[in-house]
Parts: structure tokens; sequence; C-alpha cells
């Protein structure tokens, strides 16, 4: 990251800027930092100014306790101020849960794209939902960071084997240091159930995307979100799951976004 900006409560966020144009701004999820979306910026720079960061308490941005949502929705501020003023959002997973959450805020936004927000689908589901966020509370309160790594990877649905896998990869160490945005994560996603009449709020056009290959639930998901919102549309990317491929996502941005090019 070459630059950086400050939010409101002081904490300094790191960021990569590149291309000319409108302005789009990249939101990872959980257990990543602003590098993850370089390859999709790479792919969007050629159309419009793209910008990716590190969100707080990841790679270069610092982090200012307590945390709360809001901070997270004056990061976006700040980087959309950064911008110009005003920007499309997009994010991915429970980035994109925080990217409906600036929306609902009344951010200068243009339009917001989200792909694969995995919120719960019934209350079986949010239910263990609650059990996870118990359990991340208590492994990250006693410093067994590597415990709240397995419990995130768990939920996403990976199966032990490879859990034990990655715990002896030379990823691990990475995964650990960046365990404590767990529980910022599990709290953008604000208890796991879409948040229907928060999204009742949004007032701008929002793009909500699954892949086709993506597990039913999922996709379920995602067509509640844009439901939810009043002016909401609805999209499957044929043959894609949730580590969606940027040659196939970046057009559909760029056609919801109506970049130029």
């Amino acid at each position: 990251m070459d630059k950086k900006t400050i939010s409101r409560d002081g904490t300094e966020l790191a960021y990569a800027r590149a291309g000319e144009g409108p302005a789009v701004v990249l939101v990872s999820g959980a257990m990543s930092t602003g590098a993850t979306m370089a390859p999709l910026a790479g792919v969007l720079a050629d159309r419009c100014t793209v910008i990716r960061y590190d969100r707080r308490g990841r790679g270069e941005s610092g982090d200012t306790a307590p945390y709360a949502v809001e901070r997270e929705v004056e990061d976006l501020a700040a980087l959309v101020d950064a911008a110009g003023g005003e920007a499309c959002l997009y994010g991915i997973s429970s980035g994109g849960a925080l990217v409906l959450e600036a929306v609902a805020a009344g951010l200068p936004v243009r339009r917001a794209a989200v792909y694969e927000t995995p919120f719960a689908v019934d209350e079986d589901d949010a239910r263990g939902r609650a059990e996870y966020t118990a359990n991340l509370t208590e492994a990250l309160a006693q410093g067994r960071h590597g415990d709240a790594v397995e419990l995130f990877l768990r939920l996403t649905g990976l199966a032990e084997e490879m859990i034990a896998g990655a715990r002896q990869s030379p990823m691990w160490a990475g995964m650990e240091a960046v365990a404590p945005t767990l529980a910022y994560d599990d709290k953008v996603m604000g208890g796991g159930l879409v948040p229907r009449e928060r999204l009742a709020s949004v007032a701008v056009p929002v793009l909500a995307a699954a892949g086709e290959a993506s597990p039913p639930w999922l996709r379920e998901a995602v067509r509640a979100v844009a439901d939810a919102v009043p002016h909401g549309t609805y999209r499957t990317l044929e043959g894609q799951t949730h580590m969606v491929d940027p040659a196939v996502l970046a057009p559909v941005l760029a056609e919801f976004f109506g970049l130029p090019g």
C-alpha cells in the first residue's frame, strides 16, 4: 500500500489507488487484506479509479479500541473522501455486509455491489452463528488465535482434514495474526440474519451477486439481500463459487457501475 488516510477516530488506513475515472472502492472480507483485492483492482483499473485498502487491524492499517461497526463505516467515508467525495462500493463476503451498512448509513455512494454476503437464511442457521460468536469471543479473550481461525474455517464449511492441513501450512502464522479481526467481521454480520429492516432504508441501487456453483443457501441469502433493498438486482455468475474469478466479475461490476470503456 502506497497511500495513507486518517479515519474519524484517528486510525491510519493504508490504501492503494490505480487508474483514472469514476471511483470504485473495494472492500475485502474476513481473514483478508487489501492485497486480496489486487487481482480485481488490476482488471478494473483501465476503466476507473480503483481503491483497495487494508481494513482496520489488518495489513498496514492501524487499529483503535474499542471496535464498533460504525468505525469501519467511518473508515469507508474517509476512503470515499480520498477518492474525491463520491464513489461506488464493492464488497465480498462479510465485506459486502460492511458495504450494505455503509450505504444504509448514507455515505455518498452512487451504487453498491456485493458478492455472496453470507447471511443466515433461517433461525437454525442463526442459532449456529450465535454459538460461533460465543466460541470465537472466548477463544480470542484467551489468546487462542489458532483456535479462532479453526472456528472460522469450520463455519465456512471447510473439511476437518483441510483445517488440519492448513495448520501445518506456511500461511497459518499470517492467519493467526489477523485472527482478532474475526470478531470485527462477526459484528459486521450483525447476528447473522439478513437485516431486512436496515436494508429497506438503502436509497441507492444495489447489485447482489452469487456464484452459480455456490451452495444453494448462499444464493438464497444473496437473493434475500436483493429483495430487501428498494432498488436491488440479483444476479448469478455462471460457473463461479465464493472464490470468484476477477475476469468474470469485473465486466459485471463495470456494467452495473456504468463505467466507461
